[in-house]
């Protein structure tokens, strides 16, 4: 994998242009559902009808469909069974043969953790890999090419302990490692949710750097390893003004931001708000004395992109493409990386 790739998640309301379409080299299409008799939905995806005209524009490009479960246990009810993890990759093969996708992108949040609703069990660790390696084989049985089977993953320790990935590794094509939402709606603490490294006093030591790092010594080849970025922010309101509000207290979690259009136009140095660039961590932030958000930009994706080149990791992908109408994000990742 010699071209750095730059993956896209876009979603029904997501226009793509002809510039952006030959700027991607990946999109991957929000989302499919799967459902937990192993079938897959995809009725509701308008977007799908503008898949030849993207490729028009880049005849290269690779559209793959992104898969959440439809109901909260649906991973783990069809991982499970034998029978069922026939269903999805007989699915998946239905999918990507009826509808011209380049593959299938699974996106389980997450194998084993039970707190986001689902009543995940430690035998999806597993199962998992039997999930995909049974898909694997079903896209493999297509005549014609190599479809992509990735999966996104989350940025941190628990995951890596949830699923087997040297195993997966040998069904999967690479790994989209969700850097984005470090700081969420599980931490009090307000920071930067996308940072690159991490910054000298924060208790929460997750970074970009600290998730590619983790993930590579778990098994995971650096040229298939992508790096997450946030077309978003996110926001943590009533702290203390006090250090910028960095890492400070909220008496509540950090909810969504406005997306980067909304910041610029309102936000940025706007309005109250003064951005702020921590060096350190290689992240920018606003506040304006009780309200602090943290989210990525072009100063920021920058340093990212250095880091891929110099780290020789696999590329860069974003969530979510409508975020940025403006377009200046994705044209920094691609001069960036391409540079």
């Amino acid at each position: 994998m010699n071209e750095k790739m730059i993956l896209g998640y876009v979603g029904n309301t997501g226009i793509v242009t002809p510039k952006q379409a030959k700027q991607l080299t990946h999109i991957n299409i929000a989302f499919g559902h799967l459902n937990s008799d192993g079938t897959i939905s995809v009725e509701h995806l308008t977007v799908l009808n503008k898949m030849d005209e993207i490729r028009s524009h880049n005849p290269d490009i690779k559209i793959v469909l992104s898969l959440v479960p439809a109901e909260p246990d649906a991973f783990t009810v069809c991982c499970a069974s034998s029978e069922l993890r026939e269903k999805v990759g007989e699915s998946c093969a239905k999918m990507v043969t009826d509808f011209n996708f380049d593959g299938v992108d699974l996106d389980w949040e997450y194998p084993c953790v039970p707190s986001n609703g689902a009543n995940c069990t430690p035998a999806d660790k597993q199962n998992f890999t039997y999930l995909c390696k049974t898909i694997r084989q079903h896209l493999d049985a297509i005549d014609g090419q190599r479809y992509v089977l990735s999966i996104a993953a989350g940025a941190d320790l628990y995951y890596v302990e949830s699923v087997e990935l040297p195993e997966l590794m040998q069904y999967l094509d690479y790994i989209c490692l969700m850097t984005y939402d470090l700081k969420c709606g599980f931490h009090a603490l307000a920071g930067h949710h996308t940072q690159l490294y991490s910054s000298t006093g924060d208790v929460f030591r997750n970074s970009c750097d600290q998730a590619l790092r983790l993930f590579h010594h778990a098994g995971v080849p650096k040229d298939r390893l992508l790096m997450g970025a946030a077309f978003y922010s996110r926001k943590w309101e009533n702290i203390e003004d006090r250090n910028h509000g960095l890492l400070q207290i909220s008496k509540n979690g950090g909810g969504y931001g406005p997306d980067y259009g909304l910041l610029v136009e309102s936000y940025v140095n706007k309005n109250g708000y003064i951005r702020y660039w921590d060096d350190e961590a290689k992240a920018p932030y606003l506040f304006n004395g009780s309200t602090f958000l943290s989210y990525d930009d072009e100063e920021s994706l920058k340093a990212k992109c250095d880091y891929i080149k110099d780290e020789g990791f696999g590329g860069i992908f974003y969530w979510e493409h409508k975020c940025d109408p403006t377009g200046t994000l994705l044209d920094t990742i691609c001069r960036e990386l391409n540079d």
